[in-house]
């Protein structure tokens, strides 16, 4: 069945996930008049890869994940990415302040929790690496409260569940910072697309983007069907945003324009084990990341976490990578074949020769038994019971490969792309981690480059929505300082986080846990 009547709209968001979210909620600020659809194909918002049992949670600010801060060939640490993923998470944090501030959104515990976040090495060569990179972290003010100890008795107070029963006579340290973050990003994309339906954005759920193509006058025209019925409608708009998380890929290439071609996707799937003893995750207060295994991609980096979900306390570790060829968690088993274009599959092949190490590991990956799990598990927390831990898919992920000057023919891309029009009248992101976190600086840049004739006249509203808009936080420790510190009153953080034993000791944190 198809409806022929077109509906005219000023812009169009792809999915409703955080990225829509973030670039609707920003547009209503600086356009208020503008006017907005949303299509999600699924009968809610953030269920894909924003889903808080899809997506890791950590506020990525490069202060726990050691992938960030790499060891260059001369011994040095080069910190560059660290400074970069940071600021993308203090530019995010002010924006969720200003929607705070203003009323947009509220409760801000329902979505982000203070939290410390820790990185957790072993061997004599791990340590010395973790001590450079704190020396290298400690001259910039982003990552002021960062402490190293390699003291056992030290650890057992930061990281009691880890530190029990275990027998190794490794070197081990861990360096802690308590300003890190929580985050659960779909009932923070909820929030903001509870406000924007209050401002006339119209969400349309359960509808299926089939086509888009490009227009005699220039607009954009969306081929949309409706999942229950099947009824087609057509809509148009000058600017559409492809949000589609995996999906993205797909809706990039059925529009045709030049930026999209020779791009192709690699999907990776997470896996993780939740701890079902609630005294079990009791003793565990923190987020804790490892090192990589040798040979392992950036995104399997194994790291122990609380998450706060649904208002409760949960204990996550992983992620297990798996192989599914599914760009979407709710997507197809054909959607990797049908990615495979004229113009993309050089570049597919070239990277399916250089990633043969990575697809040996994923295969290794989707073979591991629930009890080697368990044993990669042990090495975080080596009292850990097979019966007290359960296996969660989480979302799927679409790494990008493309041809790149540094990497040569069909390079793997481990981060977030954003992919325009030179018109800017379309936009699309792909890629993964640390997405959600820079998902507001990601937006900007999606403004700078789809919208350059009205930067100027938005300049004033972008800065009182994000106070360090055009300046480094990196360079200038003062306004940093100043902005942490607002920033955490308006997200009910305490300046200093306590914990000991694994128990939560602020007031805050206890309200939060307790669903206050």
């Amino acid at each position: 069945m198809s409806n022929r009547q077109t509906t005219t709209t000023d812009v169009i968001l792809i999915g409703a996930g955080i990225m829509s979210a973030t670039l609707g909620s920003l547009l209503k600020e600086l356009v208020p008049d503008w006017k907005i659809t949303v299509f999600e194909k699924l009968a809610s918002a953030g269920e894909e890869s924003s889903n808080e049992w899809n997506n890791a949670g950590t506020g990525h600010a490069a202060l726990c994940e050691l992938n960030y801060t790499v060891e260059k060939p001369d011994g040095s640490i080069d910190i560059s990415k660290a400074i970069k993923i940071n600021e993308d998470f203090q530019v995010s944090k002010q924006f969720w302040s200003y929607l705070v501030n203003r009323k947009r959104i509220s409760n801000p515990e329902k979505f982000i929790m203070q939290l410390p976040h820790m990185s957790l090495v072993q061997g004599e060569k791990n340590v010395a690496f973790l001590k450079k990179r704190l020396e290298a972290l400690s001259t910039v003010s982003l990552f002021d409260g960062m402490e190293l100890s390699e003291d056992p008795e030290k650890l057992k107070e930061w990281i009691p569940l880890v530190m029990k029963d275990r027998t190794s006579t490794e070197p081990i340290a861990a360096t802690k910072i308590d300003s890190g973050t929580d985050v659960n990003f779909g009932a923070l994309t909820n929030k903001m697309f509870d406000h924007l339906k209050k401002k006339n954005v119209e969400i349309k759920y359960k509808q299926n983007v089939d086509d888009i193509k490009r227009t005699s006058n220039g607009t954009w025209e969306l081929k949309v069907r409706n999942v229950d019925s099947g009824v087609v409608e057509r809509h148009t708009a000058k600017f559409v945003f492809i949000g589609g998380g995996g999906g993205s890929l797909h809706l990039l290439q059925k529009s045709g324009i030049p930026e999209g071609k020779g791009i192709g996707g690699f999907p990776v799937s997470g896996l993780f084990m939740a701890c079902n003893n609630p005294d079990v995750i009791e003793q565990h207060h923190a987020k804790v990341y490892g090192k990589a295994p040798v040979g392992a991609p950036p995104m399997s980096v194994p790291h122990l976490d609380t998450r706060l979900i649904d208002n409760k306390k949960a204990l996550l570790f992983g992620p297990f990578a798996g192989f599914s060829p599914k760009f979407l968690k709710t997507g197809s088993m054909f959607d990797l074949i049908t990615s495979v274009k004229p113009n993309n599959l050089t570049t597919m092949l070239a990277a399916g020769v250089k990633e043969m190490s990575l697809t040996k590991y994923l295969i290794e990956q989707v073979m591991l038994s629930k009890e080697k799990r368990m044993e990669i598990l042990r090495e975080f927390v080596p009292s850990a019971k097979s019966e007290e831990w359960d296996l969660v898919v989480a979302g799927q992920r679409v790494q990008v490969i493309k041809d790149t000057e540094g990497g040569g023919k069909g390079t793997l891309q481990f981060g977030t792309e954003v992919v325009t029009a030179a018109d800017g009248s379309i936009a699309a992101l792909l890629g993964a981690s640390p997405g959600a976190s820079t998902a507001v600086s990601v937006m900007i840049e999606i403004l700078n480059k789809c919208f350059p004739q009205h930067i100027k006249d938005w300049e004033p509203k972008l800065k009182e929505m994000i106070p360090s808009y055009g300046l480094s936080l990196a360079e200038n420790r003062e306004l940093n300082q100043n902005i942490e510190a607002s920033t955490s009153q308006t997200l009910g953080f305490t300046r200093k986080a306590h914990v000991k034993k694994g128990k939560v000791k602020t007031k805050k944190e206890k309200r939060v846990l307790q669903g206050v």
